[in-house]
């Protein structure tokens, strides 16, 4: 059972290991303590804000909302890579999750996926919200990145943590079913997990040396259609299937079937389709959705925003690309789905769907 560090070993611990800390107003003696328990921790937990601006979102995090009260976590990290202690103690940020999630922490083994609420996560985790809008589009600058780094790597040297495993730090998006934070461009808990780690393989004043770090360079999957084709009836929105895909080196046949990915990931997708049979000004609607498992059969769970073109004339060529995450919560996976408004059926000839993902 791992005791609570005092306020005095938190901002020591986070300086020894080269954080810049700013302490915010009474951080020391502000928290929930009085709603339920405090201990005892067993990891750091990950946030982003959904905001934007350090002062704004610092005293938001202090202070908390009218529905939820402050702290909202134990530090913000900002942009320029600044820690801002807000509360040490019991802090509203990590809610109900997993259980089975939280042994896997303890036990410093593979995460599973988050699949259920059924235990308090305020009282076992210090948590970290870091200012981001959380749309996938606000990036996260590197020295942003390297604070969360280090001020993981500070509580976790501390207690002694990530000796048998590197999951005492997770993400929000791995606790609580139907969170997706962090996200965006330039952050993954895999690559946050990874730098920790290396981290506490040194002391901690440790800096790592003047070459550039190695990008968290995407994975590639690319699946296509072949001598297969799908009838899209109207007003029906109709899932693509894709019977091979390419491995790397060869393309490799398959049974028809619908998921392009499968979570957990962060993802940007591109879909392009051949479709016969489209009259000319007639529109066809192209869009991924994310699926879940759901009493024994996979159902959509939420849609990306519909490509929408027009037919010129002869078959359409269409192509879009969207950006998201596919959680790993009810074995989510991303299918491609297409509708038309037609008269009659119209035939997609040819579909390849390829991303580029990330791991989360």
């Amino acid at each position: 059972m791992a005791t609570p560090l005092s306020a005095d070993k938190v901002l020591s611990a986070l300086k020894a290991e080269g954080v810049k800390v700013v302490e915010y107003k009474s951080w020391r003696t502000h928290n929930r303590n009085n709603a339920g328990a405090w201990g005892p921790v067993h990891g750091v937990m990950i946030h982003h804000t959904v905001t934007s601006g350090t002062a704004s979102s610092v005293e938001l995090c202090y202070a908390g909302r009218s529905d939820l009260p402050g702290p909202l976590c134990h530090g913000v990290v900002d942009k320029e890579g600044t820690v801002h202690l807000v509360g040490h103690g019991r802090a509203n940020h990590a809610g109900s999750g997993d259980s089975a999630v939280l042994d896997a922490v303890i036990a410093e083994k593979k995460l599973p996926p988050d699949t259920k609420a059924d235990t308090d996560g305020n009282a076992r985790f210090y948590g970290f919200e870091c200012i981001n809008l959380g749309d996938n589009k606000d990036p996260w600058p590197a020295a942003q990145v390297e604070a969360i780094v280090r001020a993981s790597a500070a509580l976790l040297r501390a207690h002694g943590w990530g000796k048998n495993g590197d999951t005492s730090v997770i993400g929000h998006l791995e606790w609580q079913p139907g969170k997706i934070d962090p996200r965006g461009p330039g952050i993954s808990m895999s690559d946050i997990r990874k730098r920790v780690a290396a981290r506490l393989k040194q002391s901690a004043g440790w800096n790592p040396d003047g070459n550039e770090e190695e990008d968290d360079v995407p994975k590639r999957s690319l699946y296509e259609t072949s001598s297969y084709t799908r009838t899209v009836q109207p007003d029906t929105w109709t899932t693509l299937n894709f019977n091979r895909y390419y491995d790397g080196k060869k393309w490799v046949d398959k049974d028809p079937e619908p998921s392009v990915l499968l979570g957990p990931c962060y993802y940007t997708a591109s879909v392009a389709v051949k479709v016969a049979g489209l009259t000319q000004g007639q529109e066809f609607k192209v869009r991924v959705a994310r699926y879940k498992q759901q009493d024994g059969k996979y159902v959509r769970a939420s849609a990306m925003p519909t490509s929408s073109p027009v037919n010129d004339q002869g078959k359409g060529h269409f192509v879009h690309t969207w950006t998201g995450h596919v959680p790993a919560a009810d074995k989510g996976r991303l299918r491609v789905e297409v509708q038309h408004h037609g008269p009659e059926p119209v035939t997609v000839e040819w579909a390849r769907a390829e991303s580029l993902y990330w791991p989360a």
